[in-house]
């Protein structure tokens, strides 16, 4: 196993446990920090094995990451939606 395998398997168990500890700002700050760990592991792991890898390691993050990623496509189609004509 590669180095950036191992980092994506150590993110993906350092999600988990982020989950699993009580937050007061309904774990938003931990998914920061793993947005910003996340991305060149992701980027990593698909430099050393490919686009395949890298889409399945993506498929993996988003799973965990499902709101951010619910709410930046909520703000994406209020931004570009249908704009209402003015009278």
């Amino acid at each position: 196993m590669s180095t950036s395998l191992i980092l994506a398997c150590l993110w993906g168990l350092a999600a988990n446990l982020a989950a699993m500890i009580p937050s007061r700002d309904d774990h938003w700050t931990r998914a920061y920090i793993l947005i910003v760990f996340g991305v060149p592991i992701l980027g990593f792991v698909t430099l050393q094995h490919g686009a395949l890898v890298g889409l399945l390691v993506l498929a993996a993050g988003c799973s965990v990451l499902r709101w951010p990623l619910i709410y930046v496509g909520r703000w994406m189609r209020r931004k570009t939606g249908p704009r209402k004509a003015a009278d």
